[in-house]
């Protein structure tokens, strides 16, 4: 398969029986022994890999304005598996081994305090279950998770087994675009705060491109179709994964609603998501081995003339 494949057409990296042995060795004997373990799996993927290895150069050549060192392609590898390592501590200790620093949780609680519930847009960055872990330490906040339960299968069953109350929590965006969207209503009614990611789309779904690293890449439009259709404040989520132990979760306010006026509805998307990728850009440029989207993100894809379809369509993560 070439690189400008969709993202959505590469097998899932490693399956059960790897993410089984890295999870028992991860949890028996501890974490230190499990990111030992993680030189020779990016090793593995780095020469296995092809298409994630050159998606990885092209991105980093973006970033750095140059030509990556294998070195530099190695660490970015080791960097996403390194934070998928931490999902398993994170999900079966929650945050007691890590150093999470959080910015703009003030800003994001008084969101959440106006009862109407709250949308968190984040992306393939860094760790979004550093999020899951600050949740604990306000049990009485309630966190919903969009995410596709079918592109990842032997990671969300393991991920389920370890916290059984995380995977109950998830809004499965395999489902059909009406479900969805009545469960983060559902959610938002009920104060909750409803999580997704918003810097690509499924094969399927309606993408408008906007400037990014210095060339027009393809947006989805249905997280801010479904943000004006829920009235609810826009936050913005990056963790950002530091190294060792430590994690920054930074939020930032965005809106508090959007409008999506039906006469110049393309014109407000653009808007909307050009708003977003510039903040995705300054992130990626603050920790630029934290991007995980290992696909040609600005590769060329159909780009649909009415993106008011896209509501009634699902929605990735």
């Amino acid at each position: 398969m070439s690189m400008q494949g969709h993202w959505q057409s590469r097998p899932e990296g490693g399956g059960r029986f790897a993410l089984w042995l890295i999870r028992t060795i991860a949890l028996h004997g501890g974490r230190r022994l499990g990111r030992f373990c993680l030189y020779p799996i990016t090793l593995y993927f780095f020469l296995r890999r092809g298409p994630e290895r050159r998606a990885s150069r092209q991105y980093l050549q973006r970033v750095f304005g140059r030509p990556p060192t294998v070195w530099q392609v190695l660490r970015h590898i080791h960097c996403f598996a390194a934070t998928t390592l931490d999902r398993i501590f994170l999900l079966a200790h929650g945050e007691r081994p890590f150093q999470i620093e959080t910015e703009g949780l003030a800003l994001l609680d008084e969101r959440i305090a106006q009862g109407r519930g709250v949308l968190l847009f984040g992306s393939h960055q860094g760790s979004f279950e550093a999020l899951r872990a600050i949740s604990a330490r306000r049990p009485e906040m309630s966190l919903r998770v969009v995410l596709d339960k079918q592109k990842t299968p032997a990671m969300t069953e393991l991920l389920e087994a370890l916290a059984p109350q995380v995977g109950a929590s998830v809004i499965d965006a395999a489902q059909d675009g009406t479900t969805i969207v009545l469960a983060m209503a559902e959610a938002c009614q009920g104060g909750a705060l409803v999580a997704m990611l918003a810097d690509r789309g499924r094969g399927h779904e309606v993408l408008r491109r906007t400037g990014f690293l210095g060339s027009p890449a393809p947006f989805p439009v249905s997280p801010w179709l479904l943000a004006h259709a829920l009235q609810v404040p826009v936050v913005l989520c990056f963790g950002l994964y530091l190294g060792g132990n430590r994690y920054r979760l930074v939020f930032e306010p965005f809106c508090d609603r959007v409008e999506v006026p039906r006469q110049a509805r393309g014109p407000a998307l653009d808007a909307l998501i050009a708003r977003y990728a510039q903040r995705l850009e300054h992130y990626v440029q603050v920790a630029p081995y934290n991007w995980f989207n290992f696909y040609d993100f600005w590769q060329d894809a159909p780009m649909a003339a009415d993106p008011a379809a896209a509501v009634g369509e699902r929605v990735g993560a």
